[in-house]
């Protein structure tokens, strides 16, 4: 396991590296950042060319990234053009995204995994019908159609819930923006559980179990459910990442001042520094979650060896 473990390590750097130079290089051809610091104005060329020496843009896109990747190992993320350093903005930003990351998740689990379970056991059952209609038309509706509804039902309407989230961001108002960002996962999620449910239930250690007379519950938790979450730990563990990546659009349906919201704004005036910076860090919980959950499969299915 520890050399299996250290080799995944080492398998991470140049991934790493890959991606931060691949985002590095997207994020400058975005266009000029400096155009957008003057307003609706052309900056002078004196003052443009200021600006283009304090942020270090007046250098080569190659050496600018080695110069950005020297300060990221030092813990110094950069600083955005309205003088606020990155690293102020990601402890602002993160802990909110973190939080609503945690509800989608649990949603993702509690309603995914037991919907999933309970279709896989009665395969054909009107139950199953209707769980796969409905994840079918869950996964079909755009996220931003499915939180401006609920914004405007329970929100708007009803009154059951703030219609924007508070600055604090407190767990209990991120729970209807953690069913929204969650939704189309959470369907995934019923829908892989269900099939591998089903598969395995026809295999023959559960006809096994079954066999020596083994409670009904034990043989869905202990042998068959145990093994048919080896996907969904794969698709859940690979979905954090996504969550906190692609939380834009939920962030900017509920004003919540997250990682999305600030990924929006720094691609929205061009701030270099900010986007990649959110990104990097991004790319380490990418790279976290899959070491994770490979370490997972090994708990859950003991046939597994790592050398």
């Amino acid at each position: 396991m520890g050399r299996y473990v250290i080799r995944r390590l080492l398998q991470m750097i140049p991934v790493f590296f890959g991606a931060t130079l691949l985002i590095f290089l997207m994020v400058n051809v975005m266009g000029d950042p400096i155009a957008g610091l003057c307003g609706d104005r052309q900056c002078d060329p004196a003052t443009s060319a200021q600006l283009r020496a304090e942020f270090g843009l007046d250098k080569p896109v190659w050496q600018q990234y080695l110069i950005y990747m020297g300060n990221v190992f030092t813990g110094d993320f950069g600083t955005a053009f309205n003088g606020q350093k990155v690293t102020e903005l990601m402890a602002e930003a993160f802990p909110v995204t973190i939080r609503l990351t945690i509800v989608a998740i649990v949603f993702e689990i509690v309603i995914g995994i037991t919907l999933g379970v309970i279709t896989g056991l009665r395969r054909g059952r009107p139950v199953d019908t209707g769980v796969l209609l409905l994840t079918l038309v869950v996964i079909s509706v755009p996220t931003f159609v499915t939180g401006l509804l609920l914004q405007l039902l329970l929100g708007v309407e009803w009154g059951l819930i703030k219609p924007a989230v508070s600055p604090e961001a407190p767990l209990d108002e991120l729970l209807i923006p953690g069913l929204v960002l969650a939704s189309v996962s959470l369907a995934y999620v019923t829908r892989l559980t269900r099939t591998s449910i089903a598969e395995n239930a026809r295999s023959d250690y559960v006809r096994t179990a079954k066999a020596k007379g083994l409670p009904r519950g034990r043989v869905i938790s202990r042998h068959l459910l145990r093994n048919s979450l080896i996907p969904v730990v794969t698709f859940i563990g690979t979905d954090i990442g996504a969550l906190m990546g692609g939380a834009i659009v939920t962030e900017r349906i509920f004003n919540i001042h997250g990682v999305g919201y600030q990924l929006y704004q720094g691609i929205l005036r061009q701030n270099t520094q900010t986007v990649v910076g959110f990104v990097t860090v991004l790319v380490l919980v990418f790279l976290v979650a899959n070491l994770i959950v490979d370490l997972l499969y090994a708990v859950l299915d003991p046939r597994i060896r790592y050398a």
